[in-house]
């Protein structure tokens, strides 16, 4: 047996102290990065790591400073789109050099920005990308461009790279000749609900609504759902479209004038419900009653709300880019982003059509076995192990 190998069969039974950095925090707050944090890193405390996350204080409410065994540090930060993840992240770096880590975990490239900094304080650093941000509607010019500094950098100075999804792998691969371990996001399949409390709220009839679950920002493309919505909704063409209503479950991180014009339509048509931003049960409950999924974004890194919903076995239909063709979306299934008319066409056709008993468990049985929480945390374990004894990854 050669050292390396000894070396990391020895590694492997021993505990590995984590830091993070990159998320709002968690429980119960809304994004991607703090769903997949919320999710991974109690099962990487199960497989014997020493979780601590560094979360952002203005959106951390909650009593908890221990989470499923995750620890829970918050740090100052402004929230301020523009700022807060810089800010936190300068931060983060200092506090985490203090618990002296055997890996600091840095999710999205806004903070990578700040891993040659954490590299010069002795710090091994993996970087998961979550998506080239600085494709995002929401952010301005220099924005783009420091997000754009914040991939260059983390890909070129991290010891380790993880990307959720192979076009995101396939991009650092061509641009910085680095090597990326695909990891993606992971998803626990649920216990539908036969309770309806929501849809009592709600006014809601089972399998009569559509079902949109996201933050209120332009890359989302709600404002093109609701658009397509009032055209199916006053369609002359089939009886059924009178007893629809849209369900659009998020909110704004930042209220500004896109968020203030999108319930501004939204309240125009009173079939179109917004409920906030929702967990737990009543997010459960109306997955587990809708007609019909559908997310018209014009991003995503990998979305898990599309991977939610069809863990669920709803009907789901979602534009036609990169990352939601990664979850291998029927090509019937697919619009092209902006594309108002299609979008409209495609409600229509899959409110009739819903998947029959067949279609949904071979659809779930394809997410647990792709999307498994429990597999990715092991695959994770596997970089820590490797980047604990070796600089950088070179074929994992």
């Amino acid at each position: 047996m050669s050292k390396e190998s000894n070396s990391q069969l020895q590694t492997s039974n021993q505990t590995l102290k984590i830091c993070v950095l990159g998320t709002r925090g968690f429980p119960q707050i809304q994004g991607g990065v703090e769903a997949h944090c919320e999710n991974l890193y109690p099962h990487l405390v199960r497989k014997d790591c020493e979780v601590i996350v560094f979360t952002r204080k203005p959106y951390v409410n909650t009593p908890f400073d221990v989470y499923r065994g995750v620890k829970l540090i918050p740090l100052f930060s402004t929230k301020n789109k523009l700022l807060e993840a810089f800010l936190h992240t300068f931060i983060g770096v200092f506090a985490a050099r203090i618990f002296s880590p055997d890996i600091l975990h840095i999710h999205a490239i806004g903070p990578s920005l700040f891993i040659p900094f954490a590299r010069l304080l002795g710090l091994k650093v993996i970087m998961t990308n979550h998506g080239p941000d600085y494709q995002r509607k929401k952010w301005g010019g220099i924005a783009k461009i420091i997000l754009k500094l914040g991939e260059k950098f983390g890909s070129k100075y991290a010891n380790g790279i993880i990307c959720i999804s192979e076009p995101i792998a396939e991009h650092i691969t061509g641009e910085y000749k680095r090597s990326a371990t695909v990891i993606p996001n992971g998803v626990t399949i649920p216990t539908r609900l036969y309770t309806e409390d929501s849809l009592r709220k709600y006014n809601l009839e089972k399998e009569k609504y559509l079902l949109a679950v996201g933050r209120f920002v332009p890359e989302k493309g709600f404002h093109d759902l609701i658009e397509a919505f009032n055209q199916f909704s006053t369609s002359n063409s089939r009886v059924l479209t009178k007893n629809w209503k849209l369900v659009i479950v998020g909110k704004a991180d930042h209220e500004d004038r896109y968020s203030l014009d999108l319930k501004e339509k939204a309240y125009e048509n009173r079939n179109i419900i917004l409920t906030g931003f929702l967990t737990g049960g009543p997010l459960c409950e109306l997955y587990s009653h809708a007609g019909l999924f559908v997310l018209p974004s014009y991003y995503e890194g990998l979305p898990i709300v599309l991977l939610e919903a069809m863990s669920y076995g709803l009907s789901c239909i979602a534009s036609d880019i990169p990352a939601n063709r990664n979850v291998e979306l029927p090509e019937k299934r697919v619009f092209r982003p902006g594309d108002i008319n299609e979008l409209c066409a495609k409600i229509h056709e899959f409110v009739d059509k819903p998947l029959n008993k067949e279609e949904r468990r071979k659809q779930v049985d394809m997410i647990a076995e792709k999307y498994d929480w429990e597999k990715i945390a092991e695959r994770t374990m596997e970089v820590y192990r490797i980047i604990k004894n070796r600089s950088r990854i070179k074929n994992c």
